[in-house]
């Protein structure tokens, strides 16, 4: 005899939710994540729910490139808010963990201090095959750490360049973390990274090292002195830390709150905020279109048809495009 699953009672599980239960939490986050309908319809109700408890935490987005400490400023970063009486949560968007997984391992690995308290949850986001659908996610995900009482949510991306602008997109201040001596990443950073950092700090500011992270610091700020600041009411700091040693951990936090209370004062805060909302709507028509018309056989078929014409030149693409529109309608 096979045994009926019970069904998933949403008012519950937001109730044990709200009280910080983790494995409500990881229950909650999973449904979001399942590409199921049933599943989808069910998150959002729960999603809805929560509303009114999300929105309170401080979401600070840290990226950097491959070896510059990630994963070990995360886990410096967080231990030191732990013990300030904080709760963290570590959402990790990393679009290569749909091929290996890899990476997302090995980071919870490296966060050990972390990923051990009892004030902590680290979770990555499966990718689903596009970089949107991490996106769309890991917002989904950060609303429910904040429901369930984390006030930090940390997102970490593997930083190469569409996740960045993911990331950036769903937090309030954005970290770039960078490694001693320039070089080419300092020439790099007239390509967008200034547009999207709030700060910059320069990891690994210890031992031999500490007079070369001092100098790259100098560069940095000279460079972020000439180029225009995404907002004329902070200009990003430039800042030296070391996540093994835990030296600048504090102050580096301290940039993050000053940065807060700057943007509230002049009300780009809650601009920003809302922007990101609104942008995140957009974000899911845009996901939702795209699946109903991969997922119902007869719409599959005429897009299949009109591909084969665009691509045999009888079609042009802004005509194709104005046809598979109307096949949603």
């Amino acid at each position: 005899m096979v045994e009926k699953k019970t069904p998933l009672d949403i008012a519950t599980l937001a109730r044990d939710l709200r009280t910080g239960h983790r494995a409500a939490l990881a229950r909650a986050i999973t449904l979001v994540e399942s590409r199921r309908s049933d599943h989808q319809a069910l998150a959002r109700e729960l999603l809805q729910m929560l509303l009114p408890d999300t929105g309170k935490a401080v979401r600070v987005g840290i990226t950097g490139s491959p070896g510059v400490g990630k994963s070990t400023t995360i886990d410096a970063l967080g231990t030191y808010l732990i013990a300030r009486g904080n709760k963290v949560a570590v959402l990790a968007v990393d679009p290569s963990s749909a091929r290996s997984g890899g990476s997302i391992l090995g980071d919870k690995t490296r966060m050990a201090r972390l990923s051990a308290s009892d004030a902590a949850f680290i979770r990555p986001s499966p990718s689903s095959g596009t970089l949107g659908g991490v996106a769309a996610k890991t917002r989904e995900a950060m609303l429910l750490c904040e429901a369930a009482g984390f006030d930090v949510v940390l997102v970490e991306t593997v930083g190469i360049g569409q996740s960045e602008t993911a990331v950036c997109d769903m937090t309030d201040f954005f970290l770039a973390l960078m490694l001693p001596g320039g070089g080419d990443e300092l020439q790099g950073i007239k390509k967008g990274l200034v547009e999207l950092a709030d700060m910059i700090a320069i990891n690994k500011a210890d031992g031999d090292n500490l007079k070369r992270a001092n100098i790259t610091a100098a560069d940095y700020r000279g460079a972020l002195h000439i180029l225009s600041p995404r907002s004329e009411h902070w200009h990003p700091p430039v800042v030296t830390y070391s996540a093994l040693a835990g030296t600048g951990i504090a102050e580096l936090w301290q940039k993050v709150l000053d940065h807060r209370k700057a943007m509230n004062a002049c009300g780009e805060f809650a601009a920003r905020r809302r922007y990101q909302q609104v942008k995140w709507m957009w974000s899911m028509l845009e996901q939702r279109m795209l699946a109903r018309l991969r997922s119902e056989a007869s719409v599959r078929t005429k897009v299949k048809r009109i591909e084969i014409e665009v691509a045999d030149g009888h079609l042009t693409p802004a005509l194709a495009a104005e046809k598979i529109l109307e096949l949603l309608q």
